[in-house]
């Protein structure tokens, strides 16, 4: 009994962590797993650099984006950060 005492605290400790930090963490990587895979061509995205680019063509592991007229770069999966939404 004395063991199962001295042993609670750090289970609800573990416990804690996991709904606190774990958890919410899984969640956020699963959501822009999603929202990447959903991607298509002529979506506008915000990259890791910060930059305003519209998805030209998606390919197995990159995308190739438009930064003006002129420039198509391809970039990786992972250097999207968001969706980028107009407020107008």
């Amino acid at each position: 009994m004395e063991l199962i005492s001295q042993l609670l605290p750090f289970v609800f400790l573990i416990a804690i962590m996991y709904f606190v930090i774990i958890r919410p963490q899984q969640k956020e990587v699963k959501a822009k797993k999603e929202m990447i895979e959903s991607l298509k061509k002529g979506d506008k995205v915000i990259t890791n650099g910060g930059f305003i680019v519209v998805v030209h063509k998606v390919e197995e592991n990159f995308f190739s984006v438009e930064m003006n007229k002129d420039t198509v770069v391809k970039i990786t999966k992972d250097s999207i950060a968001k969706k980028y939404e107009d407020e107008a």
